[in-house]
C-alpha cells in the first residue's frame, strides 16, 4: 500500500494567500460591477479599481506577515517532508518579505496612474498577484522543476502586463519583444536543466550537488546554459537587449514592478541554485560570472550616459546594478551573499522611488519620461524634486544613502574574497554613473519649466509609496544594521536579517 506523503501545508501559506488573492480580485470585479449601489455611483470604474487595489495589497500584506512570523520563529518547513521541492526557511521568507512589500507599494502607485490611462481593470491586479506567486515559488524552490515552474508562473503574467495598455503601439511592441526573448531564455534554461539531469540523474539541488562532476562536459554545458537562462532574467550583458525597450514601452507602474520584483526574485533564486546545487568555487563558473559582471557594469553605465529618456536611463541603470550584484556571486562567500541580499533590499526602494516620481508626474495619460519633462520641477514641485534627487544620489552610491552602504558592503566583501580587479572596475563604472544620475537634478534645478501643463497633485497612495521609499533609503544610509530607536525603527536590522538568511544556504 502506498503511504500518503508527509505534507506541511504551512510551507504553502504565503503562496496560497497570493494565489487565492488573484482569484478573489477577478471575482470581486465581477461582483462589484453588478452591484446596484456601485452601478449608480459616479466614476464607477475608478471606485472599483481603487477597491481592487486595496484588496490586492491586503492579500500581499497577509503573505508578508506570514513570512515575517515564520522568519522570526526561525523555522524551515518543507512542503513534502519526504521529497522536499520547496523550503520555507529564513532565506525564502526574507525574499518573500521584500517582494511582497515592493508589490504592495506598486499597488499603491497603480490606482491613480491606471485611472489616468483609463485601463484600470481587475485583470491588472490578478496578473500582478499571479506573478508574485510565481516569484514565491522561485525563491522557495530546492528543485529545478519547481524553479522552472515558478519562473514561468512569474514571466507569463508580466508578458501580458507589459502590453496592458493595448491601445499604444509601444506597449504592444514591448510585450512582444519580452515574450519572444523570454521564451528563448526559458527554453535555454530548461535545456540546461535537462542536461544537468542527464549528467547527475537528479533534479533536486542536493542530488545535483552530489552527482555534479566538474570534469564532465555535459554537466559543464548544462551549468552554462542554466546561467545563461538566468542572465536573461536579471538583464545581464550580453542578454540585456530587451530591457530598455520593454521598460520604455510598458506602462510605468508595470515597469516599476518589473524593475524591482523580477530582479529580486531572479537574483535570489540564482543565489540559491548556485549555492545549493553547485560548488561556487568551480573555476568555469567563476570565470563566466566574472566576465558577465565586468561587461554588465561597463555596458550598463556607458549606455545610460547617452539616453534622453528617463525610463531608458533607469533601464540601463538596472543593468549596471545587476553587474554590481554579480560581484557578490563571483566572490562566493557567505558575507558576499549577505551583501547581495542587503543590496537588493536597498535597490527595491531607491528604484521604486525613482519610478514613483515618474508616475506622480504622469498627466492626462502621458508619462513624464524625457529629461525635458523634468525641467524646472524644483520651482513648481520642490518636494517631489527633492525626493528624486535623494533617489538619484542613492542609486549613484553617494554617502548618507542606502545605496552607498549597499555598495560599500558588497565591494568590501569582494575585496576580502580577493576580487580586487573586479571591484576596481565597479568603482570606476560607479564614477561614470554619477554623471547621468546627477544630470536629472541639474535639469530640475537649473532649467526653467516648460509651458506644458504639469500635474500638481499627489494621491494618497503615491504619497505613501514615496514616503516609505524615502524613509528606507535615508534610514539605511545611516543605520544599516539597526534603526535609530524611534518607535519600531530600532528593529530595522536589514544587515542582520541578510546574514541570518544566508546562513540557511549550503
Amino acid at each position: 500500500m502506498i503511504e500518503a506523503p508527509n505534507l506541511r501545508l504551512e510551507a504553502l501559506a504565503p503562496f496560497a494567500f497570493v494565489a487565492i488573492g488573484s482569484l478573489v480580485v477577478l471575482m470581486g470585479e465581477v461582483l462589484l460591477s453588478r452591484s446596484e449601489s456601485m452601478r449608480n455611483a459616479p466614476s464607477v470604474d475608478v471606485r472599483i479599481g481603487t477597491i481592487l487595489s486595496f484588496l490586492s495589497a491586503g492579500f500581499l500584506l497577509l503573505a508578508v506577515v506570514v513570512a515575517a512570523q515564520a522568519y522570526m520563529s526561525n523555522t524551515a518547513w518543507s512542503f513534502n517532508v519526504d521529497n522536499p521541492m520547496m523550503r520555507l526557511d529564513r532565506y525564502a521568507n526574507f525574499a518573500i518579505g521584500v517582494i511582497g512589500t515592493a508589490a504592495i507599494l506598486v499597488c499603491a502607485l497603480s490606482a491613480d496612474y491606471l485611472n489616468g490611462l483609463r485601463i484600470h481593470h481587475g485583470e491588472y491586479y490578478a496578473l500582478l498577484l499571479i506573478a508574485v506567486a510565481g516569484m514565491i515559488l522561485m525563491v522557495s524552490a530546492v528543485d529545478m522543476l519547481l524553479v522552472f515552474l515558478g519562473l514561468e508562473m512569474m514571466s507569463i503574467p508580466i508578458y501580458v502586463l507589459a502590453g496592458f495598455d493595448r491601445r499604444k503601439l509601444r506597449s504592444n511592441e514591448s510585450a512582444l519583444k519580452y515574450f519572444i526573448i523570454g521564451a528563448f531564455a526559458s527554453g535555454i534554461l530548461l535545456y540546461g536543466m535537462a542536461l544537468l539531469y542527464g549528467a547527475t540523474g537528479a533534479t533536486s539541488f542536493d542530488g545535483i550537488r552530489a552527482g555534479f562532476d566538474p570534469d564532465n562536459a555535459l554537466a559543464i554545458v548544462g551549468l552554462g546554459l542554466l546561467v545563461v537562462g538566468f542572465a536573461f532574467k536579471i538583464a545581464s550583458v550580453p542578454f540585456h537587449q530587451w530591457t530598455p525597450d520593454v521598460y520604455e514601452g510598458a506602462p510605468t507602474s508595470v515597469t516599476a514592478f518589473m524593475a524591482v520584483t523580477v530582479k529580486v526574485a531572479a537574483f535570489m533564486a540564482l543565489v540559491r541554485v548556485l549555492t545549493g546545487a553547485f560548488e561556487t568555487t568551480i573555476e568555469p563558473l567563476q570565470d563566466i560570472l566574472w566576465v558577465m559582471a565586468a561587461a554588465t557594469m561597463i555596458v550598463g553605465n556607458v549606455m545610460a550616459v547617452i539616453q534622453e529618456n528617463v525610463k531608458r536611463m533607469l533601464a540601463y541603470s538596472s543593468i549596471a546594478h545587476a553587474g554590481y550584484l554579480l560581484i557578490g556571486l563571483v566572490a562566493g562567500t557567505g558575507e558576499a551573499h549577505a551583501a547581495v541580499l542587503f543590496y537588493l533590499f536597498v535597490y527595491v526602494f531607491m528604484t521604486l522611488g525613482a519610478f514613483a516620481v515618474i508616475i506622480v508626474l504622469a498627466h492626462r495619460g502621458k508619462d513624464a519620461e524625457r529629461f525635458d519633462d523634468f525641467a524646472g520641477l524644483a520651482t513648481q514641485r520642490p518636494a517631489l524634486a527633492a525626493l528624486m534627487v535623494l533617489f538619484m544620489l542613492s542609486l549613484a552610491g553617494i554617502p548618507g544613502t542606502g545605496g552607498f552602504i549597499g555598495k560599500w558592503s558588497l565591494f568590501g566583501a569582494a575585496v576580502k574574497a580577493g576580487q580586487v580587479p573586479l571591484v576596481i572596475v565597479a568603482v570606476l563604472t560607479s564614477l561614470v554613473s554619477v554623471f547621468y544620475y546627477l544630470r536629472l537634478p541639474v535639469v530640475m534645478y537649473m532649467r526653467d519649466p516648460s509651458d506644458e501643463p504639469r500635474r500638481m497633485t499627489t494621491s494618497s497612495g503615491e504619497g505613501f509609496a514615496l514616503l516609505v521609499c524615502a524613509a528606507v533609503v535615508l534610514i539605511l544610509g545611516f543605520f544599516p544594521s539597526e534603526g535609530p530607536g524611534v518607535l519600531l525603527l530600532d528593529n530595522l536590522r536589514v544587515l542582520h536579517w541578510a546574514r541570518d538568511s544566508v546562513a540557511f544556504l549550503p
